[in-house]
């Protein structure tokens, strides 16, 4: 006789910035799909449905996902829940990493103490992605060493994309370069999905794609220029003004909502 030892969820709620808000994965009807989406879609199909709620605002720092996002989270019971956060702090020309971590720490622990299980990613390298984002780079890997220690602290599960060269693969980021396209998303979910031992998730999203063909030189420029104009000088006129992309919005998903299982 079969039994089943899969983990049993019913209340999942996701805390974050873009990433978790699911940019840049179109949903098909003007919005944003996303692997917290994605992994409530596989939360769903191994319970049997899944009450799902995801709090993330795109451009949201860490302190202020503290802030804003951990008390309704709280409020909500979840028995699993995931905090990702950290991009929009190291990218800053000043961020106070240990304040960063010890914020995310604290996250960890007050959902952990609710009984939930939690579940927290590192940031892999960009450099092949985005040039630029080489001189983040010891910033990353400095949050990524922080994530490490306060998830064994406080038991959360830690997803280290950082540890797979796939993750890196610009095959799997969106074309502004920070945000993973439908490709990347559907990886992250199904490592989430491995991460907590749901059935029929294995190992197969650390898998490198096929090898592709380069770039010529006149390629390669055209794509870096478009780049520049359509996204980096877009940024750096906000961030000049002290604005952010989530001004005036609101999390998609505030309030749990069923999640039936899907076929």
């Amino acid at each position: 006789m079969h039994t089943d030892t899969s983990p049993r969820f019913t209340r999942y709620v996701a805390l974050g910035d873009s990433s978790t808000e699911g940019l840049d994965d179109p949903d098909g009807r003007g919005g944003f799909r996303g692997w917290a989406d994605r992994f409530a879609d596989h939360l769903a199909r191994a319970n049997g449905g899944i009450q799902y709620a995801n709090l993330a605002v795109r451009g949201r720092k860490t302190r202020q996902i503290l802030e804003q996002q951990l008390a309704p989270a709280l409020a909500m019971r979840p028995d699993i829940a995931t905090v990702f956060s950290g991009t929009n702090d190291v990218v800053r020309r000043q961020v106070d990493l240990a304040q960063v971590l010890a914020d995310i720490e604290t996250m960890q622990a007050a959902l952990r103490s609710a009984g939930a299980t939690v579940l927290t990613i590192t940031l892999p390298d960009l450099a092949a992605v985005m040039p630029l984002a080489a001189r983040f780079a010891p910033r990353v890997e400095r949050l990524n060493e922080g994530l490490r220690a306060c998830s064994a602290r406080t038991g959360t599960i830690l997803v280290d994309l950082a540890q797979y060269p796939v993750a890196s693969d610009p095959r799997l980021w969106s074309e502004d370069r920070l945000h993973a396209n439908t490709l990347g998303h559907t990886r992250i979910a199904a490592a989430l999905a491995q991460a907590v031992g749901l059935p029929g998730h294995g190992a197969d999203w650390q898998l490198q794609l096929l090898e592709a063909r380069a770039l010529t030189i006149t390629q390669s420029i055209a794509r870096d220029v478009a780049w520049l104009r359509s996204y980096l000088v877009p940024w750096l006129w906000r961030r000049a003004r002290g604005r952010s992309s989530g001004d005036g919005r609101v999390a998609k998903r505030p309030e749990l909502v069923f999640v039936p299982p899907a076929d």
